[in-house]
């Protein structure tokens, strides 16, 4: 049945000034967008007073296994997210192999959360027609992470590939794309990711670039070093000629504040250098991931069996304690620039260990009656790496300021959990409420571009992202006067409100702010007419 939408403030998602308007959908596609539309058989919004938007893209999202539990991926699709990018900072479902299986899932555990799943796939075309299966409320695109296609190209270790290994490497990475990965995801920060040079980089950025898909990277430092990380990225983007994009782009700790100026600056010479940068972000003064990159980089080598196998060791934990304690060159140090009391246990696997979930670091140890590394570290053991965290490390002055640059488009890096951090159910309508209405930090317009046409143009999605007669019918349709985040970090579990109508695909997915049932999402591939039908 068609659907006409009436007299809403459209907003394009191009960045241009809004209109009031009409919109007709036709099966998964907008058919007609103009004024005083009629069609006798079709069903009937009355859009009077509110915006009406392309529909949101997630583009840094961790629902790669939350969506077997829930296919509604009910926290984002109540934010006005009809498209989700999945398997971020080099950590996904696929590719994987047999031997080191065991190993990774516990990694995807300490990343993504604990799910009762059987893991029957192997390749990215495996674990796509799995997903396709479930019934998916949003669409759901995928990168190959590079941690997974180090993998099972040369195994968990802290070594550089040798000549054979780079170029199954290669070979690995291009088989993901051409199985309808948008791109390439790395975690400079995680193993194994952290243990690749430049090189390894330059040699699959050159396989990106070939194969038109996008290079999206956590970088190696967001604190002390990130004006040499940046320089890599940068890097590895001139020398491989492929498009760059910073995931979560922030700089961490008040010690590192002052290096502001000079990381815009080097932006905007990138630019002028002619090439393709970009970068999302969340808008809080907190970040979230697994807890265990507080740990030192030496003992993540060889997966999380060996740093399970470590943490036995008290030897190795004074040791640990000594590093986070005087740095490592290099390394981003999460106790040095949060400190304990601004690092908070998010979840974790266990009933055993609930008591710590929502506490900082310095209460984790008073709970437990120990130092709070040891506590910590205890937790992180008797969890098997299931464990959280939320991270507290900049200002709201500088999360406008990397919100306003036209290099930024908008994304949740949401991972659920007990105590999730409240990205994961409020940063679009976060942004619509408090940075547009409440303190007008920018247009509505360019507001949602940053939403949808931005996030698009990162993607090369051809399709969506867009309010144009022929483009997929991805719609959201919001009250501007009242949309608003609600969850915070005590209390994040909270739907946001001003989100009343979620379209999918042409389908009612949320209507007057409740679920309606239908799944109509896709699996969006890259090389295949961007879904598979």
């Amino acid at each position: 049945m068609k659907k006409l939408i009436k007299n809403g403030l459209i907003v394009d998602g191009s960045g241009n000034s809004s209109y009031t308007g009409d919109i007709l959908l036709d099966g998964d596609k907008i058919e007609k967008i103009g004024e005083n539309l009629q069609c006798e058989d079709a069903e009937i919004i009355d859009a009077r007073g509110l915006v009406v938007a392309p529909g949101f893209i997630d583009t840094h999202s961790h629902s790669s296994m939350l969506l077997f539990k829930d296919s509604l991926l009910t926290p984002k699709i109540r934010q006005g997210i009809t498209t989700e990018l999945v398997a971020q900072d080099g950590m996904g479902p696929a590719p994987v192999d047999d031997k080191n299986l065991s190993s990774w899932i516990k990694a995807m555990k300490g990343l993504e959360g604990e799910y009762d799943v059987e893991w029957t796939w192997r390749s990215v075309a495996d674990y796509l027609e799995r997903i396709e299966k479930v019934g998916l409320g949003p669409n759901v695109a995928y990168l190959a992470p590079h941690g997974n296609v180090r993998m099972i190209s040369m195994g968990l270790d802290n070594r550089k590939p040798t000549e054979e290994e780079m170029t199954l490497m290669q070979a690995n990475l291009a088989k993901a794309i051409d199985e309808g990965a948008f791109g390439m995801s790395t975690g400079m920060i995680y193993p194994p990711c952290c243990y690749a040079d430049i090189d390894e980089f330059i040699q699959l950025g050159k396989v990106l670039h070939d194969k038109d898909a996008v290079f999206v990277t956590h970088q190696r430092s967001e604190a002390d070093s990130i004006l040499d990380s940046m320089e890599e990225i940068l890097t590895i983007g001139k020398e491989s000629g492929c498009k760059v994009h910073f995931s979560h782009f922030k700089v961490c700790g008040k010690n590192n504040w002052d290096k502001f100026p000079k990381v815009l600056d080097r932006l905007d010479r990138a630019k002028e250098e002619g090439m393709i940068v970009s970068y999302d972000q969340y808008p809080y003064v907190a970040g979230s991931t697994m807890m265990s990159v507080i740990l030192p980089p030496w003992v993540h080598d060889g997966g999380t069996d060996k740093l399970i196998e470590r943490l036995k060791d008290a030897d190795l934990r004074e040791k640990m304690k000594e590093d986070i304690a005087n740095g490592i060159p290099g390394w981003d140090n999460f106790v040095e620039f949060a400190g304990l009391e601004g690092i908070f246990v998010t979840f974790v696997g266990s009933e055993k260990n609930q008591d710590v979930v929502g506490k900082n670091l310095i209460e984790v140890g008073k709970c437990k009656g120990k130092d709070p590394l040891d506590a910590i570290f205890d937790v992180i053991l008797e969890e098997e790496n299931i464990v959280g965290l939320v991270d507290f490390y900049g200002t709201e002055e500088h999360v406008k300021l990397i919100m306003s640059r036209a290099e930024q488009n908008v994304c949740t890096d949401g991972i659920m959990g007990g105590k999730p951090h409240p990205r994961l159910f409020g940063a679009f309508p976060r942004v619509l409420g408090k940075y547009v209405r409440d303190e007008k930090s920018f247009t509505l317009e360019t507001a949602i571009y940053k939403m949808t046409g931005k996030s698009a143009a990162v993607l090369g999605l051809k399709d969506r992202g867009l309010l144009k007669e022929g483009y997929k019918a991805d719609l959201v349709i919001i009250d501007y006067d009242n949309i608003i985040d609600k969850g915070d970090y005590t209390e994040p579990n909270q739907y946001p409100v001003g989100i009343e109508y979620v379209i999918v695909n042409g389908e009612i997915v949320i209507k007057e702010g409740e679920d309606t049932g239908k799944r109509p999402g896709k699996v969006l591939r890259k090389n295949k007419g961007m879904e598979i039908n």
